[in-house]
């Protein structure tokens, strides 16, 4: 399944290289989610929460209110997840609260899925040199993606992996990265990572994985034809 994500900053749709650099912005909302209304998931991240300077809530309720949304960004308590669900999302996204001390909370995992269910649960897992990075990606934990996954499978629905060091960049997910996670797990597993065309997304899919495309679908190097039929 090809999965487009919606990156929201500062009220716009961006998207960003290596998660800094702005590369792309957009206000043309209804176009966009117009554009992804066949989509089965789109992933809508609010990247102002993630990095602790505010909120796009507004357009968060937009998007979830037109598109089957999973979303995340900045969600770190139950409260907060139980919002965006009451908003109309179909999962929530936990990435930096997976992580206390330097190490996986497996409390706190526990505890979002006995409140909310695992249905509802994507744990996210950002990595850069092989390490997992939090709080919008500016602190580089010890603990390896491997890890996560095998200490939290229990608790979620789905694992999202973002491979920062190719995150748009356009230049292709290296597959040496995501074979072992594959392996490790039998939940749904969602990457995404610079990944460029379809046929990337078409081999990913005989993995038995997901994909999250950006940068590739807002810059026209992959068109919205070339990916469709879309699993469901």
């Amino acid at each position: 399944m090809l999965i487009p994500s919606i990156d929201l900053m500062g009220g716009k749709i961006v998207q960003l290289v290596q998660g800094s650099r702005k590369e792309l912005e957009f206000e043309d909302f209804e176009a966009w989610a117009n554009r992804f209304a066949n989509f089965p998931l789109v992933q809508l991240i609010d990247l102002d929460a993630a990095m602790g300077r505010g909120s796009n809530t507004k357009l968060i309720e937009f998007f979830v209110k037109r598109l089957p949304c999973q979303v995340g960004g900045g969600i770190h308590s139950l409260e907060a997840a139980r919002r965006i669900l009451q908003l109309g999302a179909q999962r929530v996204i936990l990435g930096s609260a997976l992580i206390q001390d330097g190490k996986a909370n497996v409390v706190l995992a526990k505890q979002f899925a006995s409140e909310l269910g695992e249905n509802k649960l994507v744990f996210g897992i950002d990595a850069k040199g092989g390490k997992v990075a939090i709080r919008g990606w500016r602190e580089i934990t010890e603990i390896s993606p491997l890890e996560m996954i095998q200490l939290l499978e229990a608790f979620c629905t789905a694992f999202l992996y973002t491979h920062i060091d190719t995150e748009g960049l356009m230049t292709g997910l290296p597959l040496d990265a995501i074979r072992p996670l594959r392996a490790a797990t039998n939940k749904q597993l969602i990457v995404a990572g610079g990944i460029v065309t379809s046929a990337e997304v078409e081999h990913l899919h005989e993995l038995g994985v997901d994909a999250v495309v950006g940068m590739a679908l807002y810059s026209g190097r992959m068109t919205l034809p070339d990916t469709i039929p879309i699993s469901k």
